[in-house]
């Protein structure tokens, strides 16, 4: 055991014993000992390195010297994905995002997506957020169009964002879908650069922006958002995160910065200026108050971020197993946090004491995408949050009562991250076995990168980890030519099955450039089932926040209902399991968001089934 994780299991322990005791006497050895250990397990971090929060490492190059983030590409590995973007049609829209040499902050983390069935005709459909130009800004230029996609179920697509409604046109990052009126039809939310929309469904193809009318505009530079329903009154709640202030008028540059050489360098070399150096903004808690319209209570419910981290990713999941939502933020370059609700309107900020805060090191890392899955099957929800090059993403192991270890070496997932910069990411059964695998969108965001011998770049290829049996992960390699080969400066990633076949496909947004569709072409000799969850009056109608069992082929697999997460982006509401060879689903026990639980069994494989609540 190395001291890193010695002084993490001190830590660990001393937390346990003040969750289970609190009592005076744990309450003052935590205040006593917890700082100090922290600052005996962080390494010292060189301030010159922008928003990389690891060490330089030496570059990895493959066998035909390119970078590892460009290359490594395997001639006769099984193709598992296969990247179908021009045959789809969705080639027709093109991200943009300020100018190419991306000198600023704003310049680089626009690119959510969502995939929702819009008009409920039991397909996915596509939302891609664009972001916009200072020239638009300006009202020198039309500014650049979001776009949804329609399903035609022949794996083609139709734009259909005119009739919709839903061009967005303004600067914008991410998405988040959820029936916050309870009209049975899905309603989508999206993020930006001032003044956020809430697109509220009309159920006949088209949308309304109501978010000045809901009071859920939130008119700052908002990054990522989820839907669930905190107070279980049935309606759902918003969150949204927030990330920093900037003026476009006058971008921050290094004479106009503290310890400007600190915040504006990455290996020595001049970058574009912050996060760090420059002030975060609050984050917004909306309670749904079941009229159309929504109150701003984050803080009063603390959730506000007083501090003003730089939140990129953020979902309501129930990590304690309570039935209650709590509340998870990936936030670039300072500490993660995770509020636990207290069930009274209020949470409790137990970022620190829960270990997801910071890693093994007692450092933190610059978060940017968030993925939320129960890997081992033990019934507890873990999380993997992608980080900046030079750092590794992490793998915090939910050991239960909201407490988290980070495992990511342990598990074997730590080295081969580092010279990536991810983004988007998410927990998916890519090859239907009944083991959550995980999945990686990368993209360098500092444009001058490929100048230099790094072993890093702009573009870079995704990564797909395979869960072996909850015990550890391995790569699944790259085939050539392959959607694992596919070299993108991608952002959104999200998750779902678009052609019903029941394998998970994958859709990114790319920076500056066209989306890519990765169909899934893993082999189908394993069965599945894909749950559809409605909820009935005491819960939302689309069962945000509900947690489900399965048990099938000797295993015990956990899902949950999720808007949001991943980075500023949205996945499948449905629920996918892989069964193994299992020929019937032994037990499905739902756990509703009214608190209600329902049991059924003996259920037939290989279908996509709908359960009410009853």
């Amino acid at each position: 055991m190395t001291d890193s994780q010695l002084v993490s299991l001190l830590i660990i322990r001393l937390v346990k014993s003040f969750q289970r005791g609190r009592n005076k006497v744990c309450v003052l050895l935590f205040t006593l000992f917890l700082p100090l250990l922290l600052v005996v397990s962080s390494p010292q971090r060189d301030q010159t390195r922008g928003v990389a929060t690891g060490a330089p490492h030496k570059p990895v190059f493959d066998q035909h010297m390119r970078p590892i983030t460009a290359g490594g590409f395997i001639d006769d590995a099984p193709v598992v994905f296969t990247d179908i973007a021009e045959q789809t049609g969705l080639n027709e829209f093109i991200h943009r995002s300020g100018s190419k040499s991306k000198p600023y902050i704003l310049d680089v983390p626009s690119g959510g997506v969502a995939l929702f069935d819009y008009d409920r005709d039991g397909w996915l459909d596509i939302y891609l957020v664009n972001g916009s130009t200072y020239e638009a800004l300006e009202g020198k230029e039309n500014p650049p169009r979001a776009a949804l996609f329609h399903n035609n179920r022949d794996g083609t697509f139709t734009d259909v964002t005119s009739r919709a409604g839903v061009a967005n046109e303004k600067w914008g990052f991410g998405a988040a879908v959820g029936d916050f009126d309870k009209d049975g039809w899905p309603d989508l939310y999206v993020t930006n650069f001032g003044a956020n929309r809430l697109y509220r469904n009309n159920g006949d193809g088209t949308f309304t922006d109501v978010a000045e009318k809901a009071g859920t505009a939130a008119e700052v530079w908002s990054t990522a958002a989820s839907f669930g329903d905190f107070n279980r009154d049935g309606y759902l709640d918003l969150f949204v995160t927030s990330y920093l202030e900037f003026d476009p008028s006058a971008p921050p540059n290094p004479s106009s910065l503290q310890m400007a050489s600190s915040f504006c360098q990455f290996r020595g070399k001049p970058v574009m200026c912050g996060p760090r150096g420059l002030k975060g903004t609050p984050d917004f808690l909306f309670l749904n108050k079941g009229d159309g319209t929504f109150a701003e209570v984050a803080s009063q419910a603390g959730v506000n971020d007083p501090h003003g981290y730089y939140g990129f990713a953020t979902a309501w999941v129930d990590v304690d197993n309570d039935g209650w939502l709590d509340l998870a933020v990936a936030n670039d370059s300072t500490p993660n946090f995770l509020y636990q609700n207290k069930r009274d309107g209020t949470f409790e900020d137990i970022s620190f004491l829960s270990g997801f805060a910071l890693n093994e090191n007692g450092v933190e890392q610059a978060g940017m995408g968030l993925a939320i899955g129960d890997y081992d099957n033990d019934g507890w929800v873990d999380f993997y949050v992608t980080n900046f090059s030079d750092d590794y993403n992490t793998l915090y192991r939910n050991e239960g009562e909201a407490f988290f270890m980070d495992v990511t070496n342990q598990l074997r997932l730590g080295d081969a991250t580092i010279p990536f910069l991810g983004w988007g990411t998410g927990f998916l059964d890519f090859d239907n076995d009944g083991f959550k695998d995980l999945f990686i969108a990368n993209g360098h965001v500092y444009a001058g990168v490929d100048e230099y011998n790094w072993g890093t770049t702009w573009a870079q290829r995704p990564l797909l980890f395979r869960n072996l049996e909850g015990k550890r992960f391995g790569e699944v390699p790259p085939a050539t030519g392959s959607g694992l080969a596919i070299v993108v400066p991608a952002r959104g990633a999200a998750f779902g099955d678009l052609n019903n076949d029941g394998r998970v496909d994958v859709v990114l947004n790319c920076i500056d450039g066209t989306p890519r569709v990765l169909q899934n072409k893993a082999s189908a000799n394993n069965n599945w089932i894909l749950l559809h969850l409605i909820g009935a009056d005491k819960s939302p109608r689309d069962a945000i926040g509900a947690t489900v069992f399965v048990t099938a082929d000797g295993k015990h697999q956990r899902g949950d209902v999720i808007s949001g997460g991943s980075y500023s982006s949205h996945s499948d509401l449905r629920l996918h399991f892989g069964l193994g060879q299992a020929e019937r689903v032994e037990k499905v026990e739902i756990r509703w968001p009214s608190g209600k639980r329902e049991t059924r069994t003996d259920l037939p494989v290989n279908r996509i089934l709908t359960i009410r609540e009853e």
